[in-house]
């Protein structure tokens, strides 16, 4: 259930996401501090680490000089890096957001659950408890030592007046 909900959110913030990168494309060359900025991290993270790993992969030199983009080429590649940045941030956000949500949701499904068992296990025990109270009224109640005046023994008759009787 929660697979394809989160499928679709994060295809619901992609899409949020789309215009609110696209609008930091345009504005990311607009700016000449920030322009100069995103033309330095174009140039020495994005251009030469790519350059770099690509000559690595095809088995060329990497010690050589690698030149520069142009101005406009590396704004361009900078304010794409910049908005896929956006975009994967955000997801990565949302995703972290809806995990913790169910993570939490799972303690708490798991803490309800020991409560209901230990009120369960309480009640089973009170049940046991009264039915121990009751068997203990009914099997072990006090003996009370009779007295004499509530006992009376009458004297057996001597044997020969039955004998006679019988006759």
């Amino acid at each position: 259930m929660i697979l394809p909900v989160a499928k679709l959110g994060t295809l619901a913030l992609r899409t949020i996401c789309k215009p609110i990168a696209a609008r930091l494309k345009k504005d990311a060359g607009l700016h000449p501090k920030f322009r100069q900025c995103i033309i330095n991290i174009a140039q020495d993270a994005n251009h030469r680490f790519t350059t770099n790993m690509q000559r690595r992969i095809y088995g060329r030199a990497t010690d050589v000089e690698i030149r520069p983009l142009d101005e406009e080429k590396a704004v361009h590649a900078a304010a794409d890096l910049l908005g896929e940045l956006f975009v994967f941030t955000l997801n990565v956000a949302g995703a972290a957001v809806i995990f913790e949500v169910q993570r939490s949701s799972r303690s708490e499904a798991r803490k309800e659950e020991l409560r209901n068992q230990e009120l369960q296990d309480e009640w089973t025990l009170k049940s046991r408890v009264q039915q121990v109270h009751s068997f203990y009224h009914v099997f072990c109640k006090p003996i009370v030592p009779l007295s004499s005046s509530q006992f009376k023994c009458e004297e057996p008759e001597p044997s020969s007046k039955l004998h006679e009787q019988s006759r």
